[in-house]
């Protein structure tokens, strides 16, 4: 099983990186589960025809229990990628961190991963900060390979510091690893040159690179992923491509 996290700075671009991601894996006839861990719970929305997903803290919240079978919390979305949102609590109450911490836990008692049989698991979390509960998919075993997405941009760079940052903590404790940079294209100044520049510095190769484009907005305005909008499209094959290297990279792994 694929298990990746990918993480970024807030507004960096990593729900359209990781619901286009799935998309690709689905097209490549995986079985993928797609888990956002951010409070927006905005992760998935263009998997599900721009139709918003009941968060699991939602849930527990309005219902004041917990849910008792996984399609109460989750649903199947563009070639049947499996759609969860752990979402957060109530604005300026309670710790988001934590909700990403209870919902994991409810995840296994359903069992998820049992009953779905995934070939590749996406979390898609914030990374702006990297405390305990944002750190849990690394630190907990449910991601083995880490992506951060980054821009040019000074503070998108800044958050990727502090991402590798916590993920090198982990290192030697055989949690997740580094995979890679995905560079989501800003057209700020020198921008490539700059995120070389910090990839040369820390050591992190550059894995996939996303131009700016109007494409991706067009679609996502329908409810969509551009895969689904048009596979065959340039930046389409750029999540291809991405896919493949990971997929690759696991083969190697296994072996």
């Amino acid at each position: 099983m694929l298990k990746v996290a990918i993480y970024g700075k807030g507004g960096i671009g990593k729900s359209t990186i990781t619901s286009n991601l799935a998309a690709a894996f689905a097209a490549m006839g995986k079985r993928v589960i797609q888990i956002g861990c951010d409070p927006k719970a905005d992760s998935t929305i263009n998997l599900l025809g721009g139709e918003p997903l009941r968060p699991v803290m939602n849930y527990m919240r309005e219902e004041d229990e917990e849910p008792e079978e996984l399609d109460q919390i989750a649903k199947e979305g563009f070639g049947g990628v499996l759609c969860i949102e752990t979402g957060g609590p109530t604005p300026g109450l309670g710790c988001a961190g934590r909700g990403i911490i209870a919902t994991f836990q409810l995840l296994e008692d359903l069992r998820l991963f049992e009953t779905y049989k995934p070939d590749v698991v996406l979390y898609d979390v914030l990374g702006d900060v990297v405390c305990g509960g944002f750190a849990a998919p690394i630190r907990e075993g449910y991601a083995e390979k880490v992506v951060i997405v980054t821009s040019g941009e000074k503070m998108a760079l800044y958050a990727a510091n502090n991402i590798s940052s916590a993920v090198r903590n982990f290192e030697d404790r055989s949690y997740a690893r580094i995979f890679g940079l995905i560079l989501n294209h800003r057209n700020v100044e020198n921008e490539t040159e700059k995120v070389q520049a910090f990839a040369e510095e820390k050591q992190i190769p550059i894995v996939g690179e996303i131009p700016r484009s109007d494409e991706i907005i067009r679609w996502e305005d329908q409810g969509k992923t551009v895969i689904e909008g048009d596979a065959d499209s340039e930046i389409s094959k750029r999540f291809f491509e991405l896919a493949e290297k990971l997929l690759e990279d696991e083969t190697e792994r296994v072996r």
